[in-house]
């Protein structure tokens, strides 16, 4: 199998892994991976849990893509990611329930609660709502994306990013598990924090 074939073979995987997850809905989300300088990125208007791996599409880190369907209209989102973090080999963008309702309250989850977040995704902080697919939309990510792996996109829902496609998509599942502990933890009445203390002999397992 040659390395684009897999990288499709991925996509497709992490497409149903995030639909049979409840994490997307219908046609919702977006997902992207970079091989060398091509991207390989889910068509616009497809249901992530029934893609095929010839439905990918390829472009290049111009935005300049081959073959006829067109690529997601976020594609200047991931595009910009890929910019700002040369790190980064994969974009997952969601609509995970719980963590899109703390984006739709305008409520960050950047309180240190549960080890495993600090050490997987740290802080998750909220972008500024802008029109989905727009380049104001692109800047908006961009400019948190520096020092974020997973983000909330306020009123539209979430994206995470890794090195690979499997651990953008595990801090995806991390950031929902996440949202749904803490939204359950404040109808409880708090969130107990950790310490600066505790955060920073965390922190320092990386």
């Amino acid at each position: 199998m040659s390395q684009e074939q897999d990288i499709r073979r991925q996509i497709v995987q992490v497409g149903r892994w995030l639909y049979e997850k409840r994490l997307v809905a219908a046609t919702e989300g977006n997902i992207s991976a970079k091989l060398g300088d091509r991207l390989f990125i889910t068509p616009s208007d497809c249901c992530k849990g029934m893609l095929d791996a010839e439905e990918v599409v390829e472009a290049d880190l111009n935005g300049s893509k081959t073959g006829e369907r067109p690529p997601s209209s976020e594609l200047m989102m991931h595009l910009a990611i890929y910019r700002r973090r040369p790190d980064v080999g994969a974009v997952i963008h969601a609509h995970p329930p719980h963590a899109t309702g703390f984006a739709v309250a305008g409520i960050p989850l950047d309180r240190p609660v549960l080890p495993e977040v600090v050490f997987s995704i740290g802080t998750v902080p909220l972008v500024a709502y802008a029109t989905p697919g727009s380049a104001e939309a692109a800047d908006s990510v961009a400019a948190l994306v520096d020092r974020h792996d997973a983000l909330l996109l306020s009123n539209h829902g979430a994206l995470t990013c890794g090195a690979d496609l499997q651990s953008a998509y595990f801090r995806m599942e991390t950031l929902e598990q996440f949202a749904w502990i803490s939204a359950i933890a404040r109808v409880l009445g708090r969130e107990r924090e950790l310490t600066p203390e505790q955060v920073a002999a965390i922190e320092a397992l990386r």
